[in-house]
């Protein structure tokens, strides 16, 4: 009688542990870019959006080589950065509008959300939100097609698109249909005057010249909605 021959198991057990030994590699090298990323974004926080690849890396206690490893080069680090710490921007700034109901407190909320994250590190802010090739937001495919800023434009993109929304239900536009041609441009448009306004603000001195947060975020807000004469009859004595 012929016994059985036995199931070859060695090749299925040699790719197992190849399995394993990848995903664990992978898993270690994920782990260690998010390390240079918060350690890349302590540096910038504390020398500015101008922090040199070198400057980074010291302060890491690493070298330059290691940052080009993970990230290519600057650009590539300044989008890593981005994508980590604009998820969490955007969370926020969502958030506090979907908290609020009237179209009006919802715009104001989003404004003063996106000052308060913008304030708690001006250098984290201008380093990831500065594009060397186009502006997302009146170019939100990028030069030749190509999206370099994906997660600033998708932040900007959620943002217009709540805009929209509010923009319809205010103006009474039903579902599936537009506001007149200009007024489509209006969510946009209205970011980039926050954008602005902004990060004049945050470039701005301390001093009896710099409006506070609450004042600058009202204001916007009144500007977007009612424009700047609603504003010079209230603050008229």
């Amino acid at each position: 009688m012929n016994n059985p021959q036995a199931p070859d198991t060695a090749g299925t057990t040699t790719q197992a542990a190849g399995d394993g030994r990848s995903a664990r590699w992978d898993a270690h090298r994920a782990a260690r870019r998010l390390e240079l990323i918060k350690l890349a974004r302590h540096t910038i926080h504390r020398l500015g959006p101008g922090a040199s690849m070198e400057e980074i890396a010291a302060q890491a206690n690493t070298s330059k080589s290691v940052f080009y490893r993970y990230f290519g080069d600057k650009e590539g680090l300044r989008q890593a950065l981005g994508q980590y710490v604009i998820t969490n921007f955007r969370t926020e700034v969502i958030s506090a509008a979907l908290k609020s109901s009237g179209e009006g407190d919802a715009l104001h909320a989003m404004v003063l959300a996106y000052l308060q994250m913008a304030a708690t590190s001006p250098n984290i802010y201008f380093f990831v939100t500065a594009s060397p090739a186009t502006d997302v937001l009146t170019d939100p495919a990028g030069a030749g097609g190509q999206v370099r800023d994906g997660a600033l434009n998708d932040f900007f993109e959620d943002l217009a698109t709540m805009m929209r929304e509010r923009m319809h239900a205010y103006m009474g536009v039903g579902p599936g249909e537009q506001a007149s041609p200009a007024l489509e441009l209006w969510p946009r448009a209205s970011i980039g005057m926050v954008r602005a306004a902004g990060e004049l603000w945050l470039r701005a001195p301390e001093g009896p010249g710099r409006p506070g947060i609450e004042e600058l975020a009202r204001s916007l807000t009144l500007w977007l909605t009612h424009g700047v004469a609603s504003q010079a009859t209230l603050e008229r004595p």
